[in-house]
């Protein structure tokens, strides 16, 4: 079974009911809405498009809102594009009209840039492509050197390496998108460039605020961030390395080691990891990928990241599903070597809370027992998280009744959901019910050694005590099985 999961974030591609039925029978676990783009209108066709074709393949998959953010981005140019030449003179002009860019000037969407760059600063816009440096600042004009030309248009993004936006990370579009991705019911939302733990909680507190119980993933784009990684993470459910604006900021060059990096703080810190950006992008034009495309998301399998994102190549790409089900076959045959699935993971450090040492102990059992399956009935999910933590080759089915935990659990690496609703009666009534699952799904057969993990109180949240073996078709666990009359 795939154990990293697959990203798809929609659009026009996917619009087709035929893609989206197909994206459902490879098995895509997550669907992004980028927020980014068009309209809210927009965002709920595709939501519902979502949740319809869920419904007719039998599964619960999760829904991502990606929050625009503090995006700054120049406005429209009057001729659609210009050319910029090396060293040539270059205004970004705030007060500037929407479409009266040209190739002296053109209009930025952030009021406040002349206020927050200083002569020196460096600016780069469409991810690096075009490079400008700050000459001087009159009004609301910044002046600039062009450092590296070429074509230029509209809407492209601006990043500031080594600048301090004193703009948060939520603007007045993102807490309005924010309030119609929590009534659609949307199961995670990413939040583009923060800054700090306080961005995190804020983002939190508006989620909770608007009705929704939904999960934050906390996107790595500012340099800044860096500092604070391991604050940020733990603030956080999950992290994504949005590795364009991200490469823009720290340099290409040192991006490979800080994913790395990323992926084992996360890990360590019990949160999931995405990586993500440009991981297919030949393929948004072709049917075959690049073999440095290949090994881009082997490596990123390798290092343990929870889930591979897709964007324009499934967005606007002419091969949504094929791309897709490409990253399927290189994830399946990546997750064939011994290194992932062996784990030191906290070997040397102490657990503060009962429910995480069982899921830890249990992992460690699986591994050195050889267990085929481990059963995790539970309420939120966190222990089927902390299980995942671990490396192994076995798969962790979250058993639970929550519709939410179903979807929340497919982010996770090596997991995936059981709907089970748990019903008054006997722990080993339970077992039998999870072990009966089991085989009717042709996960597990006849002698296959079965890990189920429980709390003594079943069906409240938190509070997993309890680590259970059972060998399938062993004579004694039948009789132990056995209803008796007071039940």
């Amino acid at each position: 079974m795939r154990r990293t999961k697959i990203i798809v974030t929609l659009g026009p591609s996917t619009d087709r009911p035929e893609v989206m039925e197909k994206l459902m029978q490879i098995g895509v676990d997550i669907f992004r809405i980028n927020y980014s783009h068009q309209t809210q209108a927009d965002h709920q066709k595709r939501i519902d498009a979502v949740r319809k074709f869920a419904a007719s393949a039998g599964m619960e998959v999760a829904i991502m809102a990606d929050l625009q953010g503090p995006r700054i981005r120049l406005r429209q140019f009057r001729d659609g594009q210009v050319m910029l030449e090396r060293d040539a003179a270059f205004v970004l002009d705030a007060g500037l009209d929407e479409h009266a860019g040209d190739v002296t000037r053109v209009g930025v969407t952030y009021d406040q840039l002349p206020a927050e760059v200083q002569p020196g600063s460096s600016l780069l816009i469409d991810d690096g492509r075009v490079a400008l440096r700050v000459q001087k600042v009159r009004g609301m004009e910044v002046h600039c050197e062009v450092v590296r030309g070429g074509e230029l248009s509209g809407h492209k993004g601006i990043n500031m390496p080594g600048s301090r936006l004193s703009l948060g990370a939520l603007t007045a579009k993102d807490r309005s998108d924010l309030r119609h991705a929590a009534q659609a019911g949307v199961d995670y939302f990413a939040i583009s460039f923060v800054r700090d733990v306080a961005d995190v909680k804020e983002a939190r507190r508006l989620v909770r605020a608007a009705g929704s119980e939904a999960g934050i993933i906390s996107k790595f784009e500012r340099a800044e961030v860096l500092d604070d990684a391991d604050a940020i993470i733990e603030a956080s459910d999950a992290i994504m390395i949005a590795r364009g604006d991200l490469g823009v900021e720290i340099g290409d060059f040192c991006l490979p080691a800080v994913q790395k990096q990323l992926i084992g703080k996360a890990r360590a810190l019990d949160r999931a990891v995405i990586t993500a950006t440009q991981m297919m992008q030949s393929m948004i034009d072709h049917q075959v990928p690049l073999r440095a495309e290949v090994f881009d998301v082997a490596n990123a399998v390798l290092d343990g990241t929870d889930a591979i994102l897709l964007s324009a190549e499934t967005s606007i790409g002419q091969f949504p599903d094929l791309v897709a089900d490409t990253v399927v076959r290189i994830c399946i045959e990546t997750e064939k070597q011994r290194s992932i699935r062996v784990s030191d993971h906290r070997i040397n450090q102490k657990f503060e809370d009962m429910d995480e040492s069982i899921a830890m102990a249990a992992m460690y059992v699986a591994n050195h027992l050889g267990a085929k399956v481990i059963a995790a009935i539970t309420e939120t999910g966190s222990t089927a998280l902390w299980m995942s933590r671990i490396s192994s080759g076995q798969p962790i089915f979250a058993f639970t009744r929550h519709v939410s935990t179903q979807r929340k659990v497919r982010l996770y690496r090596g997991v995936f959901p059981i709907a089970f609703a748990l019903q008054e009666m006997k722990p080993h009534h339970i077992y039998r019910r999870v072990l009966d699952e089991l085989e009717s799904r042709h996960i597990a057969g006849k002698d296959d050694l079965i890990i189920i993990t429980h709390g003594d109180l079943l069906g409240k949240q938190g509070g997993t005590n309890t680590l259970k073996l059972f060998r399938i078709g062993d004579p004694t666990f039948a009789v132990s099985m056995r209803p008796v009359a007071q039940d």
